[in-house]
């Protein structure tokens, strides 16, 4: 099998990023990080493509809202045209969008379910014009909700144009009471993607409280190893904190460790 790639969402870094974007950018390389995956960039995706180029970094993934109306669940923003996302993307390079939050209540039922399907296959359609992927990220309300015994994810998984495929993100899945290794050998090829974010699960985190429990890749108890074993057809792992206590560079630094200790390449 061949060993993923190492990356890292900048939403991790996005004050040192809003504070100053070069000395962030150069930082990120000199860990050894070599590629990075983008949020919020329809709009400044000229700037950020000559940012990446300066430090030796590319995108070959990206973030964007793609089946819902609003740009994130935090604000109230006008998501752009899956267009607008596609040129955007296109220009940075990537090769992959995916759809990081789709609201816990479209996850509730399987008529819910089949329209976010719907909407997703719609995007990738659009999105082939461009020779671009399109994927989905969860979060943990993909795993609250059981429909015939099966969580809402892989229920969607079914439902899913064979060319839409998965972000899994190994923490938010956990939380959500899985069995990371043997959700990821059931997604299968689907799964081309993990954020390897860890916590302490303690206490067990949801989405309206920011959560306190995150540590560095390898330190909490999110079972990384064997989710990304598990993982045949994986592109990337991803490094991520949605938020830290500790040192975020430290975090990161160790966590970039982490991944190379278990295979995953720069």
């Amino acid at each position: 099998m061949t060993q993923p790639s190492i990356s890292i969402q900048l939403w991790t870094v996005r004050n040192q990023l809003e504070q100053d974007q070069d000395s962030t950018l150069a930082r990120l390389s000199e860990i050894g990080f070599t590629r990075v995956e983008a949020f919020g960039f329809v709009e400044k995706a000229d700037d950020l493509a000559a940012a990446f180029a300066r430090h030796g970094l590319t995108a070959p993934t990206a973030h964007a809202s793609l089946a819902s109306d609003v740009e994130n669940p935090f604000t109230d923003l006008t998501a752009p045209s899956l267009d607008e996302v596609f040129d955007a993307a296109t220009k940075l390079g990537a090769t992959t969008v995916f759809d990081p939050f789709v609201a816990p209540e479209r996850w509730e039922t399987f008529e819910e379910i089949a329209k976010t399907a719907e909407l997703l296959n719609a995007a990738s359609a659009a999105a082939a014009k461009h020779g671009i992927t399109v994927g989905y990220h969860n979060h943990n309300q993909e795993f609250l909700n059981l429909i015939d015994g099966r969580f809402a994810l892989e229920v969607a998984a079914d439902l899913l144009a064979p060319e839409v495929v998965l972000e899994l993100d190994l923490y938010w899945a956990a939380a959500g009471g899985a069995d990371v290794a043997a959700l990821v050998e059931r997604l299968g090829e689907r799964v081309v993607a993990l954020h390897m974010k860890d916590g302490t699960l303690d206490p067990r985190p949801t989405l309206d409280v920011v959560p306190t429990d995150q540590v560095p890749a390898g330190a909490g108890a999110v079972e990384l190893a064997a989710g990304l074993e598990a993982a045949h057809f994986a592109q990337y792992a991803i490094v991520e904190f949605d938020e830290y206590q500790g040192d975020m560079w430290q975090g990161i630094t160790d966590s970039f460790a982490y991944l190379e200790s278990l295979g995953a390449q720069r």
